[in-house]
């Protein structure tokens, strides 16, 4: 099967996904299917373009049997909504140029119809083919609850795209369960949804010794480390988790670290200063190659989203942070996917939003209860090698393009 996959980021890139559709890509080429992928050059999470990619507009290359085209887009402040609109434009003209003349049998695009609705109406819609739409974040819902999208005609404009992409395509694949209630609200017929979680390295991510390069690096050997791993944005809801490094702020054995970058993090560190926390370190996203020892380096990880966020997403750090064996403290919604995936998984605890007091009690509770400890270690790494490996998740969007292309036809 010819396959067609267009998503803004690709491996090197930085964000979670991008790895993902690395993996993803090179399993479906494993099992036989000729795949092509479009994507940006890499410029995330700060906007900036890499310079190894400053050349030419469209670069193809094959990769571990993938064959890859990169669009060329401009470097911006990606702080700023019009500078992130100006790199989503020049991505979508460029992915039109980049693919014109592809052949496929089915093509995959990713949400947001922001940055690829252009593209899904050209190589879905206007070629008239079998086509996947992932949603991995709930649109405009996800602009809204984050304060970005605060101008109603960009909400009726962002929902109109989005609810385009929605039900021309033949198959909407979501990333969690709790999406079907939003995209019935956006027209999508229950007979287009399909669920396939996301999926995670269990090779790479593996359950290390927490006493390795990185903690010994940071002076970490001898703390009990509290990590946030990934996006520090605007959705995430970490000042619950500073208000909980100040209640523990007495309690020099434990520490917080959170590795990664976003939005957000100027305003994160601010509070942190202002709380007079010496207890919390902040460091950049690291090399790929450390962020087994990164996750390694964790007592206990979070996964984190603010109230009211949790049904419309399901950070794929969850599935990292199960691979590598290490208990997971969930701040979100009761009842949401993630939460209940960490339930089900028997990997953690879940707090709800708003309550530092209990996360920090919850804390203190995993640091006195070792047997706990390890128990919920062990579950979350068997349920990843269970449910989560790529292999798994390619056999399952192998079966969804099959689908696309029968329905289709």
């Amino acid at each position: 099967m010819r396959i067609l996959i267009v998503t803004l980021l690709y491996a090197p890139d930085g964000g979670p996904s991008a790895p993902l559709f690395q993996m993803l890509c090179e399993e479906l080429v494993k099992r036989g299917n000729d795949v092509t992928i479009i994507a940006s050059v890499p410029h995330y999470p700060s906007g900036r373009v890499d310079p190894s990619y400053q050349g030419t507009w469209i670069q193809k290359s094959i990769e571990n049997g993938v064959k890859v085209i990169r669009v060329r887009i401009p470097s911006v402040d990606r702080n700023q909504l019009p500078s992130r609109m100006l790199q989503f434009l020049a991505f979508q003209i460029g992915s039109l140029v980049a693919g014109f003349r592809e052949k496929y049998d089915a093509v995959l695009v990713t949400n947001p119809s922001l940055s690829k609705g252009i593209p899904f109406a050209y190589y879905a819609y206007l070629r008239n083919k079998p086509s996947v739409y992932f949603v991995a974040d709930v649109y405009p819902d996800v602009g809204i609850e984050t304060g970005i999208f605060r101008n109603p005609g960009i909400v009726k404009l962002v929902t109109l795209f989005e609810k385009f992409c929605l039900t021309n395509s033949d198959l909407v694949w979501i990333f969690s369960d709790s999406f079907r209630t939003s995209m019935r609200r956006l027209d999508v017929r229950d007979d287009q949804l399909a669920l396939v979680y996301g999926w995670v390295d269990t090779d790479f991510i593996q359950s290390l010794p927490r006493q390795n390069h990185f903690s010994k690096e940071y002076g970490l050997d001898d703390k009990f480390v509290v990590l946030y791993a990934g996006n520090i944005g605007l959705s995430q809801g970490l000042e619950d988790i500073l208000q909980s490094a100040y209640h523990l702020i007495d309690f020099s054995e434990i520490h917080f670290l959170f590795v990664g970058d976003g939005a957000g993090r100027g305003e994160i560190e601010k509070t942190a200063v202002d709380l007079q926390l010496t207890n919390v370190t902040f460091l950049p996203f690291q090399e790929r190659s450390r962020v087994p020892e990164v996750l390694a380096t964790a007592d206990v990880s979070i996964v984190s989203l603010q109230s009211g966020m949790g049904g419309g997403s399901l950070p794929s750090k969850t599935f990292s942070y199960l691979a590598s064996g290490r208990p997971i403290l969930t701040i979100v919604d009761p009842g949401s996917d993630t939460w209940n995936l960490v339930q089900r998984a028997g990997a953690g605890i879940g707090i709800p939003p708003g309550k530092p007091e209990q996360i920090a009690k919850a804390i203190k509770v995993l640091r006195s209860s070792p047997d706990l400890c390890r128990q919920f270690s062990a579950n979350g790494r068997r349920w990843a090698l269970a449910n989560h490996s790529p292999s798994t998740a390619a056999a399952h969007v192998e079966n969804l393009m099959e689908t696309a292309i029968f329905r289709h036809n």
